[in-house]
């Protein structure tokens, strides 16, 4: 059997940060070896729809639609807390219904809340680094800036609704924005997952342990867009002890998440995300 897994992520600070720790050597591999494979979140929402690699991040909006393919990790997860994606214009444009709107991609989760949200607006699919030049100049009307982007934005614009508040409409008081997680192609013996699976886990654990000495290295070999105070700031929101192991308020999150979806026609039935997962007992029974 193969012992090299394809691992993709993003280039994300996020993506970057949980990953790293393993790619540095801070994790017992248990004789695997991890191929990194860093692309932009659409792109793989994309290739997981064609099952490309055997773990992925992804978006969770996109998850009902390969759900039979592919399981969902514990691990790597990223919620919003009060915080989110931004839907931002010019200070002087007034939105009508029918809106021109740059999205970071038809399968991201900030897309499928958005088009719930402004049935009639009319999206624009681009790369997420494009989004404020694309509402500066004025090609779209308003985008939605995710990842870093939230952060520092030209004073020509300003937030018109929070991706949090939508959520809260949608949703309900009291739960976590989910994001983005990682998903494991199920062709993958059971065994082996939950061995990846685990790996993973102690990844992120250690990454939050270490979490100065892992910034300085991954500022000092270039390998984030962003630094010093702003990183540490990104980091807080998207990677941080509650990014470890979903928890069950964020699995409360990801099932009202799939409702939401099933009852505005996006999949055909809702999910319950527990059932999804890689079963854990398996473990506990093979060392009995």
């Amino acid at each position: 059997m193969p012992n090299t897994i394809k691992l993709a992520h993003s280039p994300d600070a996020d993506d970057i940060f949980m990953y790293y720790a393993i790619k540095f050597g801070w994790v017992d591999t248990k004789g695997l070896t991890f191929e990194n494979i860093g692309l932009d979140i659409e792109t793989l929402n994309v290739e997981a729809l064609k099952g490309t690699y055997d773990v992925s991040a992804i978006s969770f909006g996109i998850y009902p639609l390969i759900k039979e393919e592919y399981a969902l990790l514990r691990t790597a997860v990223s919620f919003g807390e009060g915080y989110g994606p931004k839907l931002i214009r010019r200070k002087e444009k007034r939105l009508k219904r029918n809106f021109k709107v740059a999205l970071s991609g038809k399968y991201t989760t900030n897309a499928m809340l958005f088009r719930i949200y402004y049935p009639e607006a009319r999206p624009v699919y681009m790369d997420f680094l494009e989004i404020e030049e694309a509402v500066v100049s004025g090609r779209v009307d308003a985008g939605v800036l995710i990842h870093e982007s939230i952060l520092d934005f030209d004073e020509s614009l300003e937030v018109e609704k929070e991706l949090w508040d939508i959520w809260v409409e949608l949703a309900g008081e009291g739960l976590p924005l989910p994001l983005g997680g990682m998903a494991l192609r199920r062709s993958l013996p059971l065994t082996r997952a939950i061995d990846i699976e685990n790996i993973l886990i102690d990844g992120v654990k250690v990454a939050n342990e270490k979490k100065e000495e892992l910034c300085a290295k991954l500022e000092a070999d270039n390998l984030v867009r962003i630094s010093d105070a702003m990183l540490t700031k990104y980091l807080d929101m998207y990677a941080s002890s509650e990014s470890v192991e979903l928890s069950p308020l964020q699995l409360k999150a990801l099932d009202t998440l799939y409702t939401l979806g099933f009852q505005h026609g996006l999949w055909e039935s809702p999910l319950k995300t527990e059932e999804y997962l890689i079963p854990k007992e398996y473990e506990a029974l093979r060392y009995s």
